[in-house]
């Protein structure tokens, strides 16, 4: 299945399988990451792990304050309660596929957030209407990262 391509920032998801289809066992969803891209919110998530494989280019996964660099053929589990965010300190492009279990996480949260990045007109983001956006699906906003 091929879902819609939902834009937020430097980064894009399309969905593969959502959780409807999998009898609420697994959510995928490919996340292109674009050059020098970052994903600007911090966060966990209580009721799921989110495992990370690389298609294309590479991406940098903090967890817990550690960075992980997945490229093509790597992947990483960001356990239960796991602060994390990820970026691309690279010059070129990079797709990951997101691996959601259960498959609680779907396309609504990420049409609200884009929804939040449409409204700021190109400049920075609510980032306290992302965190309420967040709450409602079941992630936990964490403080930004330090500079």
């Amino acid at each position: 299945m091929n879902g819609e391509l939902i834009r937020l920032g430097d980064t894009t998801v399309r969905f593969l399988v959502e959780g409807a289809d999998s009898g609420g066992s697994v959510a995928v969803f490919e996340v292109g990451i674009s050059a020098r891209g970052k994903m600007p919110a911090p966060h966990s998530h209580d009721g799921f792990e989110e495992t990370i494989y690389g298609l294309e280019g590479v991406s940098t996964w903090t967890v817990e304050d550690a960075a992980v660099e997945v490229a093509p053929g790597e992947a990483l589990c960001i356990l239960r309660g796991a602060v994390h965010h990820f970026d691309n300190r690279g010059d070129v492009d990079a797709k990951a596929l997101a691996i959601v279990t259960p498959g609680v996480l779907g396309p609504d949260y990420f049409r609200e957030v884009a929804a939040v990045f449409a409204d700021s007109g190109g400049g920075p983001p609510d980032l306290a209407r992302i965190g309420d956006v967040m709450r409602r699906h079941g992630l936990t906003p964490a403080a930004p990262p330090a500079a």
